[in-house]
């Protein structure tokens, strides 16, 4: 019996994850789920799969729902507390966190110092102080296994080279990492991305996935933060990383060894195989996944990512660079960002000049940012971002 809390349960990641848990049978059970403000979905899964807790953030969702929640579901409160006391329930052996952003921070914490395995989809917290959480990891004996298609398949190419709480001196052994990317709607198009639309940004070629990450696929600013957090959660510096763009996105990621050897991993694009593999691991089980036939496979391309084009990666790598709060203050401000674009506030193109503007301001700090700093310098981001939108600032901004 494996018992499942599932962060962000309404979300791409949450949905696929219940989809995966139903077909698995009756040793996977789920014993607390949270949601923002999808009250019609999120009280179908409480019907479904009768959590002892649910959350729902929203306090207007929480009004919505108070009395409809079924005999043996507690409620709780419409806080972030609601998410760190699930996170750290002691009958829980895996906690999904599916949540977007910079709110899964503290639950995130919460669970490492419970000791807990964590299937990890929300990459912010990684970006925010990857390193420092990881340490966090081995002074608790807690496990993050990555749920995002390319951490995972980095993930299952290195299966059984390092212990379940840390990966040092893997990089020893490691001559790169090839991240993949599928380069998003617009890895092909021709004119200026200052007129693309939130319905083009959100129009992803290969991947169904929550709004944010979408257009963030879009700008290729996921990539940077993923980048990031391979960086962190395998201990890897920044030259050992390779971007690669693959629009058939087959190959989810590789390895590259000393020797030469390359282990890559392939599949379907479908989110249910990483996310199985997080549910089921070390075991692999059956699954309703669609099987890769190479003899359908007409070919498969691999282009260089062109930075020109989509800064907000080099942004993403410049602040990994800066260290410190930079990559706390990049995923703050690029939540917020993000945001204004969706709302048609700021152009496509906005969002890197935004980002680049706060990233020009944040204060320098010296090591890994703690914590507490990670927290602070996701607030002061987010403040200084608002400054800079009602004051147009970005504007100016020559990026």
């Amino acid at each position: 019996m494996k018992n499942i809390v599932i962060l962000g349960s309404t979300g791409s990641i949450g949905t696929s994850s219940l989809d995966v848990i139903a077909r698995l049978g009756p040793r996977y059970k789920v014993i607390g789920i949270s949601a923002n403000n999808n009250t019609d979905l999120f009280l179908k899964q409480i019907h479904s799969f009768h959590p002892r807790f649910a959350a729902v953030l929203n306090p207007e969702s929480y009004e919505k729902i108070k009395d409809q929640i079924p005999e043996g579901t507690r409620l709780l409160p419409p806080e972030i507390d609601s998410l760190i006391f699930m996170a750290s329930l002691p009958s829980a052996d895996l906690v999904i966190s599916g949540v977007v952003g910079a709110v899964g921070f503290q639950p995130l914490v919460s669970a490492i110092k419970a000791g807990k395995t964590i299937a990890l989809a929300n990459k912010e917290p990684m970006v925010m102080a990857g390193k420092t959480l990881m340490k966090e990891c081995e002074r608790w004996q807690a496990s993050i296994i990555p749920v995002d298609s390319e951490p995972s398949a980095i993930f299952q190419c290195l299966a059984g080279m390092a212990n379940e709480h840390t990966y040092h001196n893997l990089a020893q052994d490691i001559s790169k990492v090839i991240l993949t990317a599928s380069g998003g709607p617009f890895a092909k198009r021709k004119n200026s991305l200052s007129t693309v639309t939130p319905g083009e940004a959100l129009n992803h070629p290969r991947w169904r996935m929550g709004k944010k990450i979408t257009v963030d696929s879009a700008t290729l600013m996921n990539k940077g933060f993923e980048s990031i957090e391979i960086m962190n959660l395998f201990d890897l510096p920044e030259k050992k990383i390779q971007i690669v763009i693959h629009p058939q996105s087959i190959v989810h990621s590789a390895v590259e060894f000393n020797d030469g050897a390359i282990l890559a991993q392939l599949g379907e694009p479908d989110m249910r195989v990483p996310i199985q593999y997080a549910i089921t691991y070390p075991l692999r089980m059956e699954s309703p996944v669609k099987k890769l036939n190479l003899f359908d496979i007409a070919k498969l391309e691999f282009f260089e990512p062109d930075f020109a084009k989509f800064p907000c990666l080099e942004l993403a790598l410049t602040a990994a660079r800066a260290g410190g709060i930079a990559p706390a203050v990049l995923s703050a401000t690029d939540e917020v960002a993000v945001e204004a674009f969706l709302k048609e506030e700021i152009k496509f193109t906005d969002i890197a000049k935004l980002v680049y503007t706060v990233l020009k301001s944040t204060p320098q700090t010296r090591g890994d940012a703690t914590l507490n700093q990670a927290l602070d310098a996701d607030e002061w981001a987010r403040e200084r971002a608002k400054e800079c939108l009602q004051s147009k600032t970005y504007k100016k901004a020559l990026i």
